[in-house]
């Protein structure tokens, strides 16, 4: 009877699987970008740094004879594939515009509409660099005149050891007047490629706020703040910045997932209070939360820091390697691609950098990938999806980012109409430099899209985010995130009922434990989400690896745990902490016979999760029908509280569970309620020591797989070499 529990409830998986598949078409282990060698071109156009706009754009090479050759700009060739479309001359076929090697810097954002892609996959127009080119097309503006600062009032402010290396450049004598904010929109400096860092105290770590003047107190639940800006502070190193002409702070002032900038409106020094300007933080300000000091002349003492003289127009800079033999340019145009009804377009191959928010924006496209290319060093998001079907990012690089990674939005909630945009085979590291909080590696919306075989290292909050419906999670690899926050999920999702259909499905999450340890959730089901499919998946030393919170109908099923803090997590919050927020969707549902807006008990809805149709009949605040099952947790603890060493499964929340079949090892931790609930056995891994160099196999006569439990393809997780990566094998994270 435990296999056959087991089968019907996996094959329910499978049928949501295969119904997804069914509906969006695609292929989930190998992206969908068409492959280079299928395709055939009617016309062919060159861009090089040796082009001539005034030329033909047909030959890849200057014929000074024939005073023909490349263009200069792929504006040029974007025009002239305008043009012959407007003459009804459009070629038979696909349209490739091969770019040469070289820096390309945009004097604007390159703007692509309805009239700039192709109509079908046989006449697909293909942006791409040439085959191994180095292609940069960067939204910023070199920097090539610097000195060294001699000004004597100026060097005062510098420590003796470091005023004679620093340079200064003047922007307005270089044709930049526009610096933006150092609210984290405006221009950034970076050097050899890297973006370098305004000038800040400390130059790593943070200050803690030591005392409030409680001017206006706050208690939420217990934890006491002040929503008025004056924090007291115990360092004597703020007492410099007091005649610093544009002094800047920024903290996570109250909750550890919650971030703002503020502008410094005075310091008192005596009795060191720091007071910010308005609008002050949402959540108000708590003593022991964390800030650092920024956009602070006097504290530029570290090589690779920075600042700008908005007031004169002088940047300052501390080269981290000789100025003269470096290339240093500031970020410029809003964004550098911004495509708007474009259908089957493709950029591949091409670097893009260097402008102050987006990349590379796609609204309302269809069948517009971004194949094989390299996204960094921009001030907001890498690549920003926005409505249309079938768009994505294949295969791609995306570091430096000063918010996420890539942003999809798309597919129609009220419908479940699927968009099938897709974010696969991208590494995405070191982003959300600016912008620390709920900016992660991918964030979905809408209605059935796709994360696949991705690798997100390296990210101070959020690995994944969605909302929405039927999206698909799968084979992606998640390392070293939420390392600044905590109350934080690598996976994260919350606050709806009706978002459901979501698989989250074979991806690998490891060394994930919260800003100084205190600990944080690897995929993390907030404040009543339901519905979800988490099946799968494996957890190596991630503190609270599941969690889900006061929600119904989820999943945690085929999972291994590896040293988790604990390994399961649930509470029943709608009927406690959380009631009002349920009740007022309950009352929502009986006064307008919606949820979040959504007929929740009509078709498509009532068809798709026909429990939703009945959620009011059936304890609707309550975590009802939530299955825990054939997982397998080794070291650790399955369900026990690390801190007070009680059950880390709420009481309240026990006889709404079915718990069943959970293989827990000799090593492991087990709250005492839930002993009956488990098999405490060895589970039996290929490697005992190292479960992951044995890539979490179980041997044969493991008693996991007597009790139904599936080998998950951990060969399959993460990225995949093929000709559409922008690099392999991948630098180092």
């Amino acid at each position: 009877m435990v296999k056959l529990f087991f089968i019907r409830l996996f094959s329910g998986t499978l049928k949501l699987s295969c119904l997804f598949i069914a509906v969006t078409g695609l292929n989930l282990l190998s992206g969908c970008a068409s492959r280079d060698s299928d395709l055939k071109f009617g016309l062919k156009l060159y861009v090089s740094k040796t082009g001539n706009d005034n030329w033909s754009g047909k030959l890849q090479q200057p014929d000074k004879e024939k005073r023909d050759g490349p263009f200069a700009t792929i504006e040029k060739a974007r025009d002239v594939i305008r043009m012959l479309k407007a003459t009804n001359k459009n070629p038979a076929g696909n349209i490739l515009v091969e770019v040469g090697s070289g820096l390309y810097e945009l004097p604007g954002t390159i703007n692509l509409t309805s009239t700039d892609g192709g109509k079908d996959s046989l006449s697909q127009v293909i942006y791409r660099a040439e085959k191994g080119a180095m292609v940069r097309l960067s939204g910023g503006h070199s920097l090539t005149k610097w000195e060294l600062v001699s000004d004597k009032k100026t060097l005062q402010k510098f420590s003796t050891e470091v005023g004679n290396k620093i340079y200064q450049t003047d922007l307005r004598r270089a044709g930049i007047s526009d610096f933006g904010s150092p609210a984290g929109d405006g221009a950034e400096l970076f050097f050899n490629d890297k973006p370098m860092s305004v000038s800040r105290y400390p130059n790593k770590g943070f200050i803690k706020i030591t005392g409030l003047l409680n001017e206006d107190p706050i208690d939420v639940r217990g934890t006491k703040g002040d929503k008025v800006g004056k924090i007291r502070y115990d360092d004597q190193r703020i007492a410099l910045w007091k005649n610093e002409t544009d002094p800047w702070v920024h903290g996570y002032w109250f909750w550890d997932w919650s971030e703002q900038r503020h502008k410094i409106a005075k310091i008192d020094t005596q009795k060191r209070i720091i007071e910010v300007v308005p609008p002050y933080h949402n959540f108000g300000y708590r003593t022991g939360q964390w800030f650092y000091g920024f956009n602070l002349l006097s504290e530029i003492d570290e090589p690779g820091e920075y600042y700008i003289d908005r007031t004169k127009g002088i940047l300052y800079f501390y080269p981290p390697s000789p100025i003269e033999k470096g290339d240093s340019y500031i970020s410029m145009n809003k964004n550098c691609i911004e495509m708007n009804k474009v259908s089957y377009l493709t950029m591949q191959g091409i670097i893009i950098e260097g402008c102050r928010e987006s990349a590379v924006n796609m609204e309302d496209c269809n069948h517009s990938i971004l194949k094989g290319c390299t996204i960094r060093n921009m001030g907001g998001w890498a690549v920003v999806i926005k409505g249309g079907a079938q768009n994505g990012a294949q295969g791609c690089d995306i570091y430096n980012a000063g918010a996420g990674g890539i942003r999809i939005d798309a597919g129609d909630r009220k419908t479940l109409l699927p968009a099938a945009c897709f974010a696969d085979n991208n590494y995405i590291h070191h982003i959300a430099r600016l912008k620390r909080v709920y900016n992660p590696g991918i964030d979905i919306n809408g209605a059935g899209n796709r994360i696949s075989h991705n690798l997100i290292a390296h990210v101070p909050h959020m690995a994944v985010g969605f909302l929405g419906n039927n999206h698909l999670i799968e084979l992606n690899e998640i390392d070293d995130v939420c390392f600044e926050s905590n109350d934080a999920g690598a996976i994260y999702t919350g606050r709806d009922w009706t978002m459901r259909g979501n698989i989250i499905r074979y991806n690998y999450l490891h060394n994930i434990s919260g800003f100084e340890g205190k600990g944080c959730v690897g995929i993390y089901l907030d404040d009543g989400f339901s519905s979800a499919d988490i099946t799968g998946n494996i957890f190596n030393k991630v503190t609270r690896a599941t969690m889900i919170g006061g929600g119904r109908d989820n999943k945690i099923t085929n999972n291994i745990f590896v040293n988790c803090d604990p390994s399961i997590y649930v509470d029943a919050r709608g009927l406690g902490w959380m009631k009002e927020l349920t009740n007022s969707w309950i009352r929502e549902a009986n006064d307008k016979g919606t949820l979040s807006g959504i007929n929740y008990n009509q078709p498509p809805y009532l068809t798709q999760y026909p429990k939703l149709a009945t959620i009011l009949n059936n304890e609707p605040a309550a975590p009802n029908g939530n299955i825990i099952s054939h997982n397998i947790c080794s070291g650790g603890m399955w369900d026990k509280n690390p801190k007070s060493g009680k059950s880390s499964i709420e009481k309240r929340a026990l006889p709404y569970l079915t718990i069943a079949d959970n293989i827990i090892s000799l090593t492991s931790e087990v709250a005492d309620s839930l002993t009956q609930s488990t098999i405490i056995a060895n589970p039996q891994f290929v490697n005992e020591e190292n479960p992951e160099q044995g890539k979490f196999q179980l041997n044969t006569n493991s008693p996991a797989l007597t009790y139904g439990f599936m080998q998950i393809p951990f060969d399959k997780i993460g990225l995949y070499q093929n000709d559409n990566r922008a690099s392999w094998p991948v630098p180092e994270k």
